[in-house]
């Protein structure tokens, strides 16, 4: 199960839908993410409070929220998706409309990384990621600007290889200061790695040969 993915939609921004799942994967509708979905017969659950549907949804796996609720409807797909050993995430359409709620699904990645999960906010044009206390790998496929900002009060202990801007060797980062902003990959494999800390990283959908580089990580 560990290898799996669940596969989380929105009601953000759709700006395109490039998966098909395999044998053990799981897709969760959230809320109005089921509209993207309707005619893909791929949903395992819908969760929401469906305000924004114009009928309640008809699926045999709803979880129906209350209207006054602590967490967005994302937030809840991800602890679904937690609850049933899943430890990869892909998150779409959870862009592009209110920043809050964007804001609120990075907050979402930052807490998959600090339970020991993995999960992958998919953008337009790119894609935010985030690790605690750990490293991520990129093939030497990539290319284009790749971004590191610290999500803890400080994240210690940095090390970049790889990249066109190495200068942070167990250096530190802070929440305050955007220092990881527009870094470039150099068409060599490259690394991140954090000791102490969460750092949020933000890197292109696609790359040479129109790679799709949210398969190729290594946490």
């Amino acid at each position: 199960m560990n290898n799996k993915i669940c596969y989380i939609i929105g009601a953000g921004e759709n700006y395109g839908l490039d998966f098909i799942p395999q044998d053990g994967d799981y897709v969760i509708a959230a809320d109005g993410g089921l509209i993207y979905l309707q005619e893909k017969e791929i949903v395992d659950l819908v969760i929401g409070v469906f305000v924004s549907l114009e009928k309640p949804p008809t699926h045999n796996n709803v979880k129906r929220l209350n209207t006054e609720k602590d967490f967005t409807d994302m937030y809840e797909a991800v602890k679904c998706g937690i609850e049933k050993n899943y430890a990869i995430f892909h998150m779409y359409c959870g862009t592009g409309g209110r920043f809050d709620h964007t804001f609120a699904n990075i907050q979402t990645l930052c807490y998959l990384s600090q339970q020991g999960k993995t999960g992958f906010l998919i953008d337009k044009d790119c894609i935010t990621t985030a690790i605690t206390n750990g490293s991520i790998q990129f093939d030497a496929c990539c290319d284009g600007y790749i971004s590191i900002f610290s999500y803890s009060n400080k994240s210690t202990g940095v090390y970049l290889k790889g990249l066109k801007y190495t200068h942070l060797e167990n250096n530190e980062l802070a929440s305050i200061c955007p220092m990881g902003v527009s870094n470039e990959f150099t068409g060599a494999e490259s690394s991140i790695t954090v000791t102490n800390g969460t750092l949020v990283i933000i890197f292109p959908r696609k790359h040479k040969n129109n790679a799709s580089v949210v398969t190729n990580y290594d946490l």
